[in-house]
């Protein structure tokens, strides 16, 4: 014998009062997602993504000049690409003379990282 099942219609929820509870909460407040959104934003490009490689595997600081000879644009266009990642938080430079130095934040990184790792 098969049990007895109602279903009822899905009824429309009065205007301001949420439809169901929310399956699962997040664990990032709203600063720390647009944070790590930003941080994600400017890693969303090759050439940038690539840049942070380079730069990260680098001891030191790297001048712009040594980085030109590894991407097939201007220097105009790769220095638009570390200002895109500077203006994120995950490389800074130091100027000397004419040429600016580029170096990684790794805490800048590792925030993203860790989030992007954590498991349940």
């Amino acid at each position: 014998m098969s049990p007895e099942l109602t279903l009822t219609p899905k009824q429309k929820s009065p205007n301001g009062q949420p439809c169901c509870e929310p399956v699962v909460y997040p664990d990032v407040d709203r600063a720390h997602a647009e944070r790590m959104a930003t941080i994600a934003k400017a890693l969303g490009d090759p050439i940038r993504l690539t840049l942070v490689d380079v730069l990260r595997k680098h001891a030191g600081k790297v001048c712009v000049c040594e980085l030109v000879p590894l991407f097939e644009v201007s220097q105009s266009t790769l220095s638009h690409h570390l200002k895109k990642l500077r203006d994120a938080g995950i490389v800074d430079s130091e100027r000397q003379g004419l040429w600016a130095y580029y170096y990684v934040n790794p805490e800048e990184l590792e925030e993203l990282s860790g989030w992007l790792s954590w498991r349940t």
